[in-house]
């Protein structure tokens, strides 16, 4: 469990290195589409949420992944899902804009976070899509919330706990490399995150990479990675999942190995497996519209 929440901190400290040096990004201020919805908040328990809400529709809530604000989501992605949804984007508990009192965070915590939210907001029930740790609360909402679940989205996610796969021992190095320039640790991370093979054919990929403009306190970040550190995973629990599952994962991804999909999608009673190949973990930057294709097709298809 130290390890996974290890893998976590690892990744942040690239993303943030690179981000605070400006080497990457679409600048939201400038872009049409998505960036131009207005941010708001509400009271949901004992903190409050900023969130967005793109396009009209039946309700699709994203959940964000480990110490990433709701402006990393792909723009394109969120252009094309939000022109056939309601899609609701938010900073989870102590991220971005988002409060947070004194005490520990908690994966279970996260998903009463965003029942709350939604609650707030006058929905009753919604599609969710969680990308990696949001995956986790994705899973851990529809165990403890089912009637808020209508079908669930698990992207480049795992069940936690020993039964997750691990990423290899090379990438674990490669994760725990920070030497060179901010700029030098920008493009290991960007070879973890995407094929090396694909970014040799994407020479102004950084471009189409978000510049996250909301900060998160460090303190926040380390009570985030001890949540998932403390995550006993959903294995066991993952047969109470009754909403039909779209499980997607990059045959490449090699922080979240791709065997993982298939335990998900095994262990979940109605579920569909969709495998992008040539894609990592950062397959909706890789592929924004194929993705949002299979999201919404999985969404009318599947009963």
């Amino acid at each position: 469990m130290k390890r996974t929440s290890r893998i976590f901190s690892l990744i942040l400290l690239l993303v943030l290195s690179v981000a605070t040096h400006g080497c990457i990004g679409i600048d939201c201020g400038k872009e049409k589409g998505h960036c131009m919805s207005e941010v708001e908040r509400v009271s949901v328990g004992d903190i409050n949420i900023t969130y967005q809400i793109l396009g009209q529709g039946y309700p699709i809530v994203l959940i964000m992944g480990f110490g990433s604000t709701m402006d990393m989501w792909s723009p394109l992605f969120l252009d094309n899902l939000s022109s056939k949804y309601k899609v609701i984007v938010f900073d989870n508990r102590g991220m971005g804009n988002t409060t947070a009192p004194p005490g520990n965070f908690s994966i279970a915590q996260f998903a009463d976070d965003t029942a709350g939210l939604m609650a707030a907001l006058g929905i009753e029930k919604a599609h969710i899509l969680g990308w990696s740790m949001g995956s986790f609360v994705a899973q851990e909402l529809a165990v403890r919330y089912p009637e808020r679940v209508n079908k669930i989205i698990l992207y480049a996610g795992d069940c936690g706990g020993k039964e997750a796969v691990m990423p290899s021992p090379q990438v674990l190095k490669d994760l725990a490399d920070t030497s060179g320039s901010p700029e030098e640790r920008g493009m290991r991370l960007f070879s973890l995150l995407f094929p090396k093979d694909w970014l040799s054919k994407q020479p102004a990929f950084y471009k189409w990479f978000p510049l996250p403009k909301e900060t998160s306190s460090p303190e926040n970040i380390e009570r985030q990675a001890q949540a998932i550190a403390a995550w006993p995973g959903a294995y066991d629990r993952l047969g109470l999942i009754k909403s039909p599952a779209l499980i997607v994962t990059g045959k490449e991804d090699v922080i979240t190995p791709p065997e993982n999909a298939f335990i998900l999608a095994q262990r979940i009673n109605v579920s569909w497996l969709v495998q992008f190949g040539g894609a990592g973990h950062g397959l909706m930057y890789q592929y924004p519209d194929s993705l949002a294709k299979i999201v919404a097709d999985f969404i009318e298809l599947s009963n």
